[in-house]
């Protein structure tokens, strides 16, 4: 019997994994130079958003007080340069690095500092305004982790007509950090779609009820939840699509197949921007399509026998210590997704081991959506004026709508509201609730005369289930300003006020 057959075999083995790889993991260079852009315009449509309500969140009087967040993130591997120092100027620089990052980064001038300095500053805000980010804002700063180690400026940038004399610039690229953001983008949808295993989905009504405007639906969404057929072909759609992706996305490195799956998730995303009030989490989505773009769309869609076209052309990869550097992030990235996963047990993880993931930033957490209550939850600010008017504070003082809000979430003023006060009353979180409440009425009152001052305000968080017409409203008191004492002082005054208010006032 031969002996060497068997290794004849693994070597074979060996060898089509390994081309395989090589097609799934190589990214046209102007795939990746439009992946650049698309992520430079989110850092600048991200940095000018913020400014709406900056001293809100930035500020050390604000939502979010420094304290109060360092001792909400409980360890100083959740670094934030915007942390540094307790004044808001501090923010805001590390804001305006941001912006200028992303516009460097649309330009493509000294490309590989700008997404360093894009990486630390996204980062650096999103820890200091926690509360109030989502998933999608996670997602951005693991992209722009992988991409600091690409070759991003390599076609369509200042930096490569500055360096147009040199050797040719690389058609394509092909290394562990191409690796690491196909896997990153699969690991995202494979995340949502397990967490989507549950009866909520199973049932075929967790569509309808996450497009409600009460709960993430906007005004569009709200319609299409009225379509029963359609959420209820999108409830199972969905997971399934989630799940099977990442399959399709590595085994199947094909043009057609995969040009297939960058059109269907990039309208997916397109379909959840118009219908959902998620902030930037749809843009980010989409950009992260961007490198898997083939290199035949951009040769206006040539196909080679279902192979990416430039696999011939130069191909660019990474030094030892940038490859060594990248493969060690990526083994504390599967490290988190598995573990989230609960492949790893239940225990936590060594803490050398979880230090590395939170400081790079690399939490691999993508249960969005996984868990959808079937009711309609809403938050009003009511609060009484020194005119005696009583308002929502939380929607720009229009007259209190204590029950169903009109326009539910999508009445407060922005997404970043949204996310804060939807999990402001968890236990983790409510120690957001006194500032909150404090910072919103010292703002009110900077804006405006004595006879509108806010004498009080009362931060309220209700639900209701939607399967039985006749359940309980329950209606929550978050936080109240001015502030209760733990001996009550203040409370009776407090009813007495609410009294004259009417039933809805202490409802």
């Amino acid at each position: 019997m031969d002996q060497s057959a068997p290794s004849r075999a693994v070597r074979r083995c060996g060898a089509a994994v390994w081309r395989l790889a090589r097609r799934s993991f190589t990214l046209d260079a102007r795939s990746l130079a439009a992946f650049r852009i698309g992520v430079g315009l989110i850092l600048v449509a991200d940095c000018l958003l913020r400014t709406r309500d900056f001293r809100l969140m930035f500020g050390a009087d604000g939502i979010f007080p420094p304290d109060t967040i360092r001792a909400f993130h409980g360890t100083a591997a959740k670094w934030s340069l915007a942390l540094l120092d307790d004044g808001a100027w501090c923010g805001g620089g590390v804001l305006a690095a941001e912006g200028l990052a992303g516009l460097l980064l649309v330009a493509g001038w000294h490309t590989r500092a700008a997404t360093v300095v894009g990486w630390a500053a996204v980062l650096s805000v999103i820890r200091r305004t926690s509360p109030a980010a989502n998933a999608g804002d996670m997602w951005l700063a693991c992209q722009l982790f992988w991409a600091m180690f690409l070759p991003l400026g390599a076609v369509w940038s200042v930096d490569a007509r500055r360096d147009r004399h040199a050797s040719g610039a690389p058609a394509a690229a092909c290394s562990i950090a191409t690796g690491a953001l196909v896997l990153q983008l699969a690991a995202v949808y494979l995340g949502a779609g397990l967490s989507k295993c549950n009866a909520a989905w199973l049932s075929g009504a967790a569509m309808s009820h996450a497009l409600s405007i009460h709960d993430h639906g906007t005004s569009l969404g709200m319609m299409l939840a009225r379509i029963e057929w359609l959420t209820r072909g999108l409830t199972w759609l969905i997971p399934v699509a989630e799940i099977t992706m990442p399959v399709l996305l590595v085994c199947c490195p094909g043009v057609r197949v995969r040009t297939f799956l960058v059109l269907a998730f990039m309208l997916f995303h397109a379909a959840i921007w118009l219908t959902m009030s998620v902030g930037l989490f749809a843009a980010i989505g989409l950009t992260a399509w961007l490198p898997l773009v083939p290199g035949a769309v951009w040769d206006r869609g040539r196909l080679a026998h279902g192979r990416l076209e430039r696999d011939t052309a130069a191909v660019a990869g990474l030094g030892r210590t940038a490859s060594a550097a990248c493969g060690v992030a990526f083994i504390l990235a599967v490290t988190s997704f598995l573990h989230g996963l609960g492949l790893l047990g239940s225990t936590p993880l060594p803490q050398a081991v979880s230090a590395g993931i939170v400081a790079g930033g690399l939490e691999q957490a993508w249960s969005m959506f996984g868990d959808i209550p079937a009711q309609e939850q809403w938050v009003y600010g009511r609060a009484r004026l020194a005119d005696g008017r009583v308002v929502d504070l939380l929607r720009g003082g229009r007259p209190l709508e204590p029950e169903r809000p009109a326009g539910g979430f999508g009445s407060l003023p922005h997404h970043r509201w949204h996310k804060f006060f939807w999990i402001l009353p968890r236990p983790g979180v409510r120690m957001f609730g006194a500032p909150a409440a404090a910072a919103l009425a010292r703002d009110w009152n900077a804006r405006h005369d004595a006879t509108a001052q806010v004498r009080s305000l009362e931060l309220r968080f209700a639900t209701q289930s939607v399967t039985a017409p006749d359940a309980t409203l329950r209606d929550m008191l978050v936080a109240a300003w001015p502030p209760r004492g733990a001996d009550g002082e203040g409370n009776l005054d407090r009813l007495l006020q609410s009294a004259t208010d009417g039933p809805e006032a202490t409802r």
